[in-house]
């Protein structure tokens, strides 16, 4: 085998999350594997997995040569790819990890219409609120919702996601329904536990900054456990509209504090800043882009 095999057998390690899986998905045997990685580490004279006999972890030498790696990887088949047909661009394994709610509710269709038109991709989806490494967890893309910490992916915005703060007509008839965010002090916030902020800010119809300090009442890292809070009268929420647009058409969630504005969220797909995208990561991103504009809460 050449380097580009080994940096191919590297690669297929560091997205497959062991050697063993790696060893499976490839054919081979483990312990070929485990040889054609050492001899690759020793031709670099770098340490690119650490090896234990409980676990394995990527190294930060590691992480920079899979990044590179996947790029000559990815143009050699773009390469293959021009030089044969579309249909084999768009094949083999995507991982892609999504906000759990988020997902179930809103992404199964697309993906579902996604696989029916591209039916040789292995979509491998990931549901999850917590930031998944994408170049640690081998993935090729991630759906994420909210401010981008500056890193070394790029993104593409799909859709913007107003906020909203709510709570049941039988919280606001007992507790009465602020009429400005100072009034917030005087009620119970339902809080989303990976949102840091213990106060909700607000802009007027001046676009001064107004904050609110509302009692925390529950913390939880779910939102539709929230919602749910929220409409057996436990307290308010600051949400996202797609979690509550139904509850709102029904009056079963009432919104408040509507002239004040909330900052909106964003949903953005983010993938690593390579200089070329595989063909078939950047057919869902345009997918999605499409189909996502049709959502009812938008």
């Amino acid at each position: 085998m050449g380097q580009l095999e080994d940096m191919a057998i590297f690669a297929r390690v560091i997205e497959a999350g062991s050697i063993t899986l790696a060893a499976e998905q490839l054919g081979l045997a483990k312990s070929a594997v485990s040889k054609r990685l050492s001899a690759l580490e020793q031709k670099l004279g770098l340490k690119l997995i650490s090896r234990t006999t409980r676990k394995s972890s990527i190294t930060e030498a590691g992480k920079q040569y899979y990044q590179r790696s996947k790029l000559i990887l990815d143009e050699v088949d773009e390469l293959n790819n021009i030089t044969s047909s579309d249909t084999l661009a768009l094949s083999g394994p995507l991982k892609i990890t999504v906000p759990l709610s988020f997902g179930l509710m809103y992404l199964s269709e697309p993906f579902d219409l996604f696989i029916q038109k591209n039916p040789d991709i292995q979509l491998q989806v990931h549901f999850s609120d917590h930031r998944v490494d994408l170049i640690e967890s081998g993935m090729d893309l991630a759906i994420r919702i909210g401010e981008l910490a500056n890193s070394n992916l790029q993104a593409k915005k799909l859709i913007e996601i107003k906020q909203l703060i709510c709570a049941s007509p039988e919280y606001l008839l007992e507790h009465g329904t602020p009429k400005n965010p100072e009034e917030l002090k005087h009620h119970k916030l339902l809080k989303y536990e990976n949102n840091p902020f213990q106060s909700i800010s607000f802009l007027d119809s001046n676009g001064t900054r107004i904050t609110g300090q509302p009692k925390i009442h529950c913390v939880a890292n779910n939102g539709e456990f929230l919602q749910k809070m929220a409409l057996s009268s436990h307290g308010i929420i600051q949400t996202p509209h797609f979690f509550v647009w139904k509850n709102i058409q029904d009056h079963s969630l009432t919104p408040i504090l509507t002239d004040f504005q909330l900052t909106s969220l964003n949903a953005y797909a983010v993938y690593p800043a390579n200089r070329h995208l595989p063909s078939k990561v950047r057919t869902l991103i345009d997918f999605l882009l499409e189909h996502l504009q049709d959502l009812p809460f938008i």
